[in-house]
């Protein structure tokens, strides 16, 4: 939509497909190159693989109505983990305009979930384990947060130390 900015009349702002790009970032700038059809391609291709991927962790780690959901807390923490490592590696080592959104935002983005994280606590209040739901909950969001900062920080530091540089 037109905006009238002192006296004149601007054009639409430049439209993203991926509203993660950050375009303080040279890097993130660079997807803008990537014409929209390939990155949403990208991340289709990406989510597939990813949501595949935790379906497959969840059949194998099945657990009881009042148990504690480890398979969708395992899958969430390794994704935490695995974003926070992607995200220092590109920020080192700019790389293609279409890595970001196939790795970050399709494959992580499909492999961890929020709605099983959900369900799974409504399915344990139901079942009659409240106290393991609020468990759930919490470690989840913490364990969460603290692997996203261990993946960044660890894989910065030993992206330094292979060029010799203190992180």
């Amino acid at each position: 939509m037109p905006v009238l900015v002192g006296g004149t009349v601007t054009g639409p702002p430049e439209s993203r497909v991926d509203p993660d790009v950050d375009l303080r970032v040279p890097a993130d700038r660079a997807e803008l190159a990537a014409h929209p059809a390939a990155v949403l391609g990208v991340i289709a291709a990406g989510g597939a693989l990813g949501a595949l991927a935790r379906a497959g962790v969840q059949a194998a780690l099945p657990h009881p109505p009042t148990g504690f959901p480890w398979a969708t807390f395992g899958v969430n923490v390794t994704g935490c983990l695995l974003i926070g490592a992607l995200m220092a590696v590109l920020t080192a080592r700019p790389a293609g305009p279409l890595v970001r959104p196939f790795l970050g935002v399709g494959v992580l983005g499909g492999f961890t979930t929020f709605s099983a994280y959900a369900v799974d606590a409504q399915r344990l209040v139901t079942a009659g384990a409240p106290g393991t739901a609020l468990v759930y909950l919490a470690a989840t969001v913490l364990a969460a947060l603290l692997a996203v900062a261990a993946g960044d920080a660890v894989t910065g530091r030993l992206l330094a130390a292979g060029h010799g540089v203190a992180r």
